[in-house]
Formats: C-alpha cells, structure tokens, sequence
C-alpha cells in the first residue's frame, strides 16, 4: 500500500483527490493539510511514501515546507501541484530535491501513475519537461563537476547525458541499440555513483554542473 498526503488550500481539490487515490487497491491517502506549516506536522505523524504538495498556499507555501520536510530523515517522495506548466517555483522545489512536478488539470490516470511512479523511484515524472522547465528557469550554474563525475565509465556518460536530456529508458535504448533492461541497469549505477536520489536529481545534476 502506497501512503500519500495530499497539501493542498483548496478543499474541494483535495476531497476531488482524495476520492480518486481511495478508489485505487494499492493506494491510500493517510493524511491532509491545508498549508506548508499543516504539511510538515501531518507528514511527521503519518510518515507517508508521497506527498503532493501546492506550492502557493496560505501561512506556509510549498517551498518552504518541502525544504524543511526533506531535511528530516528518511523524507517521502514530494511532487509538486502546479497551474503552470512552466513554473519558476516548481524549478525551484526541484532544485532543493522534490522529485516532480504535476500539472493540477492533469489527467486523473496520469495522476495515479504518478504517485507510483514516483514512489517507485525507477523513474520520474515528466524528466523532460523537467529539462524544459530550468533551461526555461535555471542558466547552468559554473560550479566545478564533482570527482563523482570522472567515476563514471564512457558508456554511463553517453546514457547519463541522454537522461539529462530527458529521454525514457526505451528511448535511450533504441537510440543505443540496447534493450530496456541494460539501459535500466546502466541508469542504476549511475545515479548510485553521484548519490542521486532519480531522474529529475540527474537533470538538476546536468544542469548544476554544465553537462546538460
């Protein structure tokens, strides 16, 4: 069972939410707040596996309560909720470690699939639109690579470049004439080697350093 919070000031979205994820066998929704400062008691009592988070809500925004979430251990998943598909603060959250964001009119499937997606942590939500989202927002940082960087063999960074770019698994396969599984395989130990919690940690990696 995938325990989720859902932060939202907007009742009725939540009531709309929360009725979809309760509809769900492998889901339930084990809390919900009404602002950042409700969000970060509602997450310690209940230790969820996701939160979805507003980001622009009354007392405490997004922002702030999913920097002070993740600061504590062993945080849960965090994709941001947004009415803008190109949103500086969703790059902002992304940057300080939520792992997504989603679209508040998104498609109910799409939605669900989220959450476990998310809570997978084999892959992320949007990677590209991820990308799309800081080179909108975010100009490369000139911050030296890490060491990390230079551990990678030359076939991780071709995969670790076309990640950063945002393709899926498949496409990095076909496009490297491998099959899912390796470029799977190849992704793990890449994010293993730079301490990366997924995909979206990869671009923000990408774009921090200059290997976008």
């Amino acid at each position: 069972m995938i325990r989720v919070v859902l932060v939202d000031d907007q009742a009725l979205f939540r009531a709309g939410i929360r009725m979809l994820v309760a509809s769900q066998p492998d889901l339930e929704v084990v809390g919900e707040a009404g602002n950042g400062q409700e969000a970060i008691d509602v997450v310690r009592a209940t230790r969820p596996d996701v939160v979805m988070m507003d980001i622009r809500m009354p007392v405490m925004d997004g922002l702030t309560a999913t920097a002070r979430i993740l600061e504590e251990s062993d945080p849960p998943r965090i994709v941001m909720l947004t009415t803008f598909d190109l949103d500086e603060a969703a790059a902002r959250a992304i940057r300080q470690g939520a792992s997504g964001f989603l679209l508040k009119d998104a498609d109910p499937e799409f939605l669900l699939a989220a959450i476990r997606t998310v809570h997978s942590g084999s892959s992320v939500i949007a990677a590209s639109a991820t990308r799309d989202l800081f080179a909108h927002f975010a100009a490369p940082a000139q911050t030296p690579v890490p060491a990390s960087y230079g551990d990678l063999t030359e076939r991780e960074k071709e995969i670790f470049a076309l990640a950063a770019r945002g393709l899926s698994n498949a496409e990095i396969a076909a496009r490297e004439f491998l099959s899912e599984a390796t470029v799977k395989t190849h992704i793990s130990r890449i994010l293993t080697k730079l301490a990366l919690r997924d995909r979206v940690q990869l671009v923000v990696f990408a774009f921090e350093h200059g290997l976008n």
